[in-house]
């Protein structure tokens, strides 16, 4: 990969559209687009003012067959997302154009691009930082608004003022801890061991709290799984055809009909939900089934949540029993359904079992109790209703882990102050946070990162 070569790819998904768009980046770009562009005018793409949309056909130069009708994008650098020379071809949204423009854009000196490397390109030439480019996977895979928004917030650099905030104040400590180690001879009063721990400190509970945000971050980012487990018949199906507000589970009176999992995406107020329908807990000498039934006890520990649902209307049974026992020490809401029906089994039943779990009653039947459940799902899984707040937060496991780092390699910087450390003690552990931190928006970073953060991409993208 040479930052020196000029790149093409497809930037839109296969199929069918009203527009697909060949995207070509580098040195040769604009050189490209004036031999297989003729415009409508009498002019090239050489003279198209910067940010301009402009009609025309592409022309394979050697036949002179006209390949696609198009409108062509100039941005000419720095001012474009690769901050190179960048054109688009905005063709006719059909594979077969748009793999024609892009052979014409290869033949003539481009390309094929990497997966990312328009992204890998802004953030090598400093359009960007690592972490919003991290950001534009995350937009592109959002899938609810909340995650959008924070996806936004992590692209427009909120999360990098934060970063950079924290690695001014851990250079400046670093300064002033160098500075006594250079100059011993001299008598300066350059290590106010007070003033610096005071500092280290506040900076620390300052990361203490971004981290905080990361285990609610990353589960807003990857989704929720929520397991719907219990005995046949007590109404699994009909609380995901509830929850989805469609049919998606049949639903018969015949104990048995669910026999494999189920899994479909919901929004939450903006949390994605994997919500998963189980087959019916139960003794059965069907072989189908009986795999059905393992495969729904194996979601009692993948699961991040737990919808475990009784039958008002019955009496508990041994089975119903040893489900509340499993459920008892997990994540877990309990549903006693069908209370349009005589009730039998009350809410204190279930609360002998496991006295310290969510219970919600409801008729699925008639849409009772569907909103506290949404309400007690919100709460159980991210501690009540989510809202942007004033500070970032932390999706992505990559920053977690070297914000971790940098937390630990403070606390030891700290304790060698309190201890009266040598100076050089408390640089190399202030060198290791500092380091730890720029890893997260690229200061501090290495090839095979790169490589790894940028294969997630597209190769449009």
């Amino acid at each position: 990969m040479l930052l020196s070569d000029t790149i093409a790819a497809i930037a839109t998904p296969s199929g069918e559209a009203g527009i697909g768009i060949v995207r070509v980046s580098g040195g040769l770009a604009i050189s490209i687009a004036c031999e297989i562009f003729r415009s409508s005018r009498n002019s090239t793409p050489a003279e198209f003012p910067s940010h301009t949309l402009n009609y025309g056909q592409v022309v394979d130069p050697i036949s002179g067959d006209i390949v696609d009708e198009v409108m062509l994008g100039i941005m000419r650098s720095p001012n474009s997302y690769t901050e190179e020379d960048v054109v688009e071809f905005n063709c006719h949204g059909g594979i077969v154009p748009l793999t024609a423009v892009l052979e014409l854009a290869l033949k003539t000196g481009a390309r094929l691009a990497e997966p990312g490397e328009f992204t890998r390109r802004a953030f090598l030439n400093g359009k960007i930082d690592l972490s919003q480019a991290e950001a534009v996977v995350d937009l592109i895979r959002s899938k609810t608004d909340l995650t959008r928004q924070i996806a936004m917030d992590g692209l427009t650099g909120r999360l990098s003022q934060k970063v950079n905030g924290f690695t001014n104040r851990l250079a400046n400590l670093f300064a002033e801890v160098e500075a006594s180690i250079d100059f011993p001879e001299e008598e300066l009063d350059f290590l106010d061991v007070d003033g610096m721990r005071q500092t280290a400190r506040a900076i620390w509970d300052d990361m203490g709290a971004l981290l905080e945000t990361a285990s609610e971050g990353q589960m807003l980012r990857d989704g929720l799984a929520i397991a719907i487990l219990g005995k046949p018949n007590v109404g699994k199906s009909s609380l995901l055809n509830a929850l989805l507000q469609s049919n998606r589970a049949i639903v018969t009176e015949i104990p048995g009909t669910t026999r494999d999992t189920i899994e479909e995406m919901m929004n939450l107020q903006g949390v994605p939900i994997r919500l998963i329908d189980t087959a019916g807990i139960r003794r059965t000498e069907d072989i189908i089934e009986q795999q059905g039934v393992e495969r729904s006890k194996s979601y009692l520990d993948r699961a991040d949540l737990i919808l475990m649902v009784f039958d008002a209307s019955q009496v508990l049974t041994d089975p119903d029993i040893d489900l509340l026992q499993e459920a008892s020490y997990r994540n877990a809401i309990f549903i006693l359904n069908k209370v349009d029906l005589p009730i039998v089994t009350m809410p204190k039943d279930l609360k002998r079992y496991a006295p310290e779990q969510a219970l919600v009653q409801t008729s699925m039947l008639h849409g009772e109790g569907l909103e506290d459940l949404k309400s007690a799902m919100l709460h159980q899984a991210l501690g009540g209703e989510f809202g942007m707040g004033d500070s970032p937060i932390i999706t992505n496991v990559r920053h977690q882990e070297a914000l971790r780092r940098a937390h630990i390699s403070l606390l030891h910087a700290i304790e060698s102050l309190e201890g009266g450390m040598s100076p050089e003690f408390i640089a190399v552990d202030l060198r290791s946070s500092l380091d730890a931190v720029g890893e997260i928006v690229g200061k501090t970073t290495t090839e095979d990162i790169l490589d790894r953060i940028f294969s997630q991409f597209c190769v449009g993208k």
